[in-house]
């Protein structure tokens, strides 16, 4: 068996056990909370594909996963799709923006890169403020269904769908990593002048990660208006979401679909685990103080800790 039929056989085999252990417990809130660490895991993964593979650090994550959340809004609104339609569109949408992004911002490097992503949050979150079809400021409501073919209850299903697109990510993102995109990448984010005297369409290659990014992102956010039943864009545009995005990959460890995933799990579950016990108002202050921990002992994430031991214990 090949090494992507493993990880596909792998990430099925997961998957249907979480979905098994989740209607053991038949809880609601564990589809809840099941939910939003999928949906972290998401986002970490898809930061990745550009930050990580391509070494640019994208501010705007918000801004992706608002516009998949806003495109569910509108889509339901003017006609009545279905959220798996929805997702799919959000996608499109989101994969777009990051198109449209890419081309206007990868020409800059660096910290001006990411400030023009940051710049995308805040137009987005303007024009969706003054845009009273979408909700405007006062925000949107959405009913959700009462129950959803095959599935117990509409948390499940959002549950199950989370799930799918974390699958797929991670499925993508491994992908990208045994190609020639992700070889081209990995070129752009050790010496992007070289790669590119050496004949690497570096533009092309980064249009193309911006995009998948985007996409992933986008699709992420559109279940959120049913997740959530209600929706600002105050709290469609959270900065929690860019913050916690960087932070699970850098934890978990760049470069390698598996870091974002760890990180998003670790965080996450702590996160979550911090609103029932504490408050939501800590779960930043968790991120800060895991992040300095990590930055001080482990700089390349938990994955670079493990080579690290490994080197050593093969260099014994």
């Amino acid at each position: 068996m090949s090494r992507a039929l493993r990880l596909h056989f792998g990430l099925l085999v997961t998957g249907l056990a979480l979905i098994v252990a989740l209607r053991l417990i038949g809880n609601d809130y564990a589809w809840y909370t099941g939910y939003v660490i999928l949906q972290y895991v998401v986002l970490a993964v898809a930061w990745n594909v550009l930050a990580g593979y391509a070494g640019y650090v994208n501010f705007g994550t918000a801004a992706f996963f608002a516009a998949g959340a806003y495109t569910t809004i509108i889509l339901t609104k003017a006609l009545n799709l279905d959220l798996l339609l929805c997702v799919l569109v959000a996608g499109m949408v989101s994969g777009g923006l990051g198109l449209g992004m890419g081309w206007l911002t990868l020409r800059l490097r660096g910290v001006y890169f990411s400030i023009a992503t940051l710049s995308l949050a805040v137009v987005l979150q303007t024009l969706v403020v003054n845009w009273h079809y979408a909700g405007g400021a006062s925000g949107a409501y959405t009913m959700r269904p009462q129950g959803y073919a095959f599935f117990g209850n509409y948390s499940e299903f959002l549950f199950v769908l989370m799930l799918v697109m974390a699958l797929g990510g991670i499925a993508v993102a491994a992908w990208i990593e045994r190609s020639r995109l992700g070889l081209g990448l990995a070129t752009i984010r050790d010496d992007e002048r070289a790669a590119a005297a050496a004949g690497v369409p570096t533009l092309r290659l980064k249009l193309i990660a911006t995009a998948i990014s985007g996409a992933m992102m986008g699709m992420a956010g559109a279940p959120l208006p049913y997740y959530a039943s209600y929706l600002n864009p105050e709290a469609a545009f959270s900065l929690t979401y860019t913050i916690n995005a960087m932070a699970m990959v850098l934890i978990g460890g760049m470069q390698s679909w598996a870091g974002p995933v760890i990180g998003a799990v670790l965080l996450s579950v702590l996160q979550q685990g911090a609103t029932v016990t504490i408050s939501s108002a800590g779960n930043l202050l968790i991120v800060g103080g895991v992040l300095i921990l990590f930055v001080t002992l482990a700089p390349r994430g938990i994955l670079g800790l493990i080579r690290a031991r490994r080197g050593k214990g093969g260099g014994a």
